[in-house]
Order: structure tokens, then C-alpha cells, then sequence
């Protein structure tokens, strides 16, 4: 096998950064004996049927098998949780093969509604306390910083067309808030656990003349970091210690692994930017509701 043209190759790069890097596509423009053309992108994408997945249960039984043995009191939440993830992604495939299908631009601005609304439940509900206005402020942080990414990356750096085509923005987001969701739910967790074990500090702070702002300040840090750790961690290893969803299902797809890789740069810099949005406003806004008119703590 010859080595590939270095021209042909950079060529054929080029061109793929705006498209899908297919083997047929590098065929065509490498033409064959070029060496770009390995049997490993042209072998079809292996199929899973029903069976494979009752096969793949068995990991799950695995994991229900040592929650019993170390009596963790975890085993009716992993059937349940096994359970519930075959549903809700079998009727989530049956509802994008329909978006899909329909390509209305008002069913995909419906669809991200619809997982915005959850997502902001979800967050909330992990809190203890959970007043209803919680459940609005953690929603415009959450549309706040998962839509601003959104329309960043779909209109400047994708530039998605039509600029509601369900194939990129409905999986975009759904990445987008799933991450800017986890990141808000610690953050104001965070928050409440550190003003409760600062309590004293913070109250010290208030004696002697400080604002709520001011007398909230390393709680609200603390928060902070604690939210946008686990995306710190992640940007750190990534491609080193794991290799990404998103790039290992284009590789999977028969997709260019310099291609996939591109793909998941952008992918590790939107949830970046969504999740530090997000916990910036979901901490800075709910502090409110530890403190009185009156600047006074007020902790449940």
C-alpha cells in the first residue's frame, strides 16, 4: 500500500470540514490506492436488534447483583432506573423519526421547550427546598445559557441550515441543557450547604454593615467552582482518559475520526460556555431567596 498524496489528503480534509467524511466520500476524492480508503470506514455499521439489548442486560443485572450483596439498598432504583431508560429512549426514537419526518420548524422549537421544561424541573426537584419561584428562576438560567449557546454554535459555527433542521439542533441541545442542568442544580445545592455551614461568618459579615452580596461572597464562589469543576475535569481529559459520546458515535457511524474530533471541540466549548452561563445566573439570582428584604439570613 503506497502512501497517500499529502495535497490530495489536505484537500480531501478541507472539503470534509463542512461535510459528513464518508468513506464514498473519500473515494471520490482520493480515488483508490491512495491508502485514505481502509476497510474499517468502508464495513458497515454493525446493528443491534432486541436481542443484543436483552444480551446487553446483563451489565445492568451485574450492577443490581452487587447493590444486593453490599446490601445498598440500590436494587429496586437500578431496575426501575434500567426500565424506565429503554422506555423513555424508545419513545424519544419514535418522536424524532416523526420530527424528523414532518420537518416543521414549529414541532423542533416545541421539542426544546418540552426539554427545557424538564430539565428545570429535574434540577429543582434535586433541591430540598423547592419554592415555586425556584422552579422560574432556574428556568430562565437554564434558556438564558443553553439558548445563547445554542444559537452560537448553530448560527456561527455550524451554521445549521434550515436554522431549525431537528438533525443538529434537537441532539445540540439536548447535550447543552443536560449539562447546563446538572451544573445549576449543584450550583444552588452548593449554595444552600455553604451558607448553612458559614452561617456564622455570614452573619458577622451582615453585623458589621455588609451587603447580602458581600456577605455571600465565598459561599457564591464556592458554588461556583463546585458547578463548573466537573466541566473543568472533563476538558482536561478528554481524548486522553475518555473519548466523548458524541465522537465515539460518528467514529461508530463510519464518520472521519478528524472530523468526529472537530465535532467535539466545538461539543466541549458550548458546554462550557452553557454550563458557567447557567450557574453564574442560577447563583447569583437565587441567593436572593436566602436573605430578607432586609438583608437578613434566612436559611430553611
Amino acid at each position: 500500500m503506497s502512501w497517500p498524496n499529502v495535497a490530495d489528503v489536505a484537500r480531501a480534509d478541507m472539503a470534509g470540514a463542512n461535510g459528513m467524511l464518508s468513506a464514498p466520500f473519500l473515494q471520490e476524492r482520493l480515488g483508490p490506492g491512495t491508502g485514505l480508503e481502509p476497510e474499517i470506514l468502508q464495513s458497515p455499521i454493525l446493528g443491534l436488534s432486541w436481542l443484543d439489548l436483552v444480551a446487553a442486560s446483563g451489565l445492568v443485572l451485574l450492577a443490581v447483583g452487587l447493590s444486593r450483596w453490599q446490601r445498598l439498598g440500590l436494587t429496586g432504583s437500578l431496575i426501575v432506573g434500567a426500565i424506565r431508560s429503554v422506555v423513555q429512549l424508545v419513545l424519544v426514537g419514535y418522536v424524532l423519526v416523526y420530527i424528523f419526518a414532518i420537518d416543521q420548524w414549529w414541532l423542533v422549537v416545541g421539542a426544546l421547550a418540552g426539554m427545557l421544561a424538564v430539565a428545570a424541573r429535574e434540577a429543582v426537584r434535586r433541591q430540598e427546598e423547592r419554592p415555586l419561584r425556584l422552579y422560574g428562576m432556574t428556568g430562565l438560567a437554564l434558556l438564558v445559557g443553553s439558548g445563547f449557546t445554542l444559537f452560537y454554535v448553530s448560527l456561527l459555527v455550524v451554521r445549521i441550515e434550515p436554522w431549525y433542521n431537528p438533525r443538529y439542533l434537537i441532539p445540540l441541545f439536548g447535550m447543552i441543557v443536560g449539562n447546563a442542568m446538572n451544573a445549576a442544580a449543584l450550583a444552588h445545592e452548593r449554595l444552600a450547604a455553604e451558607l448553612r455551614s458559614r452561617r456564622g461568618e455570614v452573619e458577622a459579615y451582615l453585623a458589621l454593615g455588609a451587603t447580602a452580596a458581600r456577605a455571600s461572597r465565598g459561599p457564591t464562589r464556592s458554588a461556583l467552582r463546585a458547578a463548573l469543576i466537573p466541566t473543568v475535569n472533563s476538558l482536561m481529559v478528554v481524548g486522553v482518559v475518555a473519548l466523548p459520546g458524541m465522537m465515539t458515535g460518528q467514529i461508530l457511524a463510519g464518520v472521519s475520526p478528524m472530523l468526529a474530533i472537530r465535532y467535539q471541540i466545538v461539543v466541549m466549548f458550548m458546554l462550557a460556555s452553557a454550563v458557567a452561563v447557567s450557574a453564574v445566573i442560577v447563583v447569583l439570582w437565587n441567593r436572593r431567596l436566602f436573605f430578607t428584604p432586609d438583608e437578613q439570613l434566612r436559611l430553611p
